[in-house]
Parts: structure tokens; C-alpha cells; sequence
């Protein structure tokens, strides 16, 4: 950038550097909303949830499946669990069922909560499980506090998230 000749070369520097001190300052004051993504779910009726509207609660994302004993038995302590106000939970069928026959398949084992129609784990870098039942909970910072395999209790959970 050139300047005008009746301005001495020390203010042309000095000009030079607040310019890219403001242009640091912007990109620092950026850098935390690159992180901030809100991300989409179609959940099994065909709505879409926003997981940002999830904050501020505790949320258990569990994987299930039709054949798996364990998670038949924890289907009325996560219905219980999806009660609490401060507890939202996410049924991910591990088979990859989807639409009506998803819709049928919840309400034939009693399911409650919400079904995704998608796993989120690969948008947030989760593995997929390798036995079920899988139960991902995430705070309500919605950071990721633990994976935990096999069955649920309601009580397992209140003590987790100290209720």
C-alpha cells in the first residue's frame, strides 16, 4: 500500500502494523465459532433435530438392535430416563432400519424416546460400537462424557450425571 508523500515512512509502518494486528484480532475473535457447527439429525418420523437445540441437557445416544436380549431389558429404564426433563435420549437402530419399518420396529419393542434415523457417530468422530448395547453420553457442554456397553438402569445413570 502506498501513502501519500506528506505522510513520514514511520506512520506508513505504523499503519502497516495495526492493520495486522486488527486482522489477528479478527481471526482470533473467529476461531472459536469454526468448532461451532450445528449439526442435523432426521429422526425416524422424518423431523429433523437440531443437536444444538440439545443444549443444556444431558443426552444418551443408544445403539440397539431387534436381536439383542440386553437391549430389550433396558427399553423401559431408558423410556423412564427420557422423562427427566434434563435427560434427552436417542435410540440408533445398530441394523440400519429406517422409515416406517423403523417406526413399526420401535413401537413393536416399546420404544418411547426418539429415534434417529441416522447414527450421528461418524459426524462427531465416535466409533461404532462393537457390542450392544452401546449408550454415548454427552454432557450438556455437549462434550462426549463416556461410551458405556451392555445395559442401562435408570439409577446407573442418575449417578453418572448426579441426580
Amino acid at each position: 500500500m502506498q501513502y501519500p508523500a506528506r505522510y513520514p515512512a514511520k506512520y506508513s509502518a505504523l499503519v502497516r502494523y495495526s492493520t495486522r494486528l486488527c486482522g489477528i484480532g479478527i481471526l482470533l475473535a473467529l476461531l472459536p465459532l469454526a468448532g461451532c457447527q450445528n449439526h442435523e439429525f432426521e429422526k425416524s418420523d422424518g423431523t429433523v433435530l437440531q443437536w444444538e437445540s440439545l443444549r443444556g441437557h444431558w443426552v444418551l445416544v443408544n445403539y440397539w438392535a431387534e436381536w439383542c436380549k440386553p437391549c430389550l431389558e433396558e427399553i423401559p429404564e431408558l423410556n423412564s430416563i427420557d422423562t427427566a426433563s434434563a435427560v434427552v435420549v436417542l435410540g440408533v437402530n445398530f441394523d440400519d432400519v429406517r422409515g416406517q419399518e423403523l417406526i413399526d420396529l420401535g413401537r413393536r419393542m416399546g420404544i418411547e424416546y426418539s429415534m434417529l434415523a441416522e447414527d450421528p457417530g461418524p459426524q462427531f468422530g465416535w466409533e461404532t460400537p462393537v457390542a450392544l448395547p452401546a449408550t454415548f453420553i454427552v454432557d450438556p457442554d455437549g462434550d462426549l462424557v463416556e461410551a458405556r456397553f451392555g445395559p442401562q438402569t435408570e439409577e446407573d445413570i442418575k449417578e453418572l450425571i448426579g441426580r
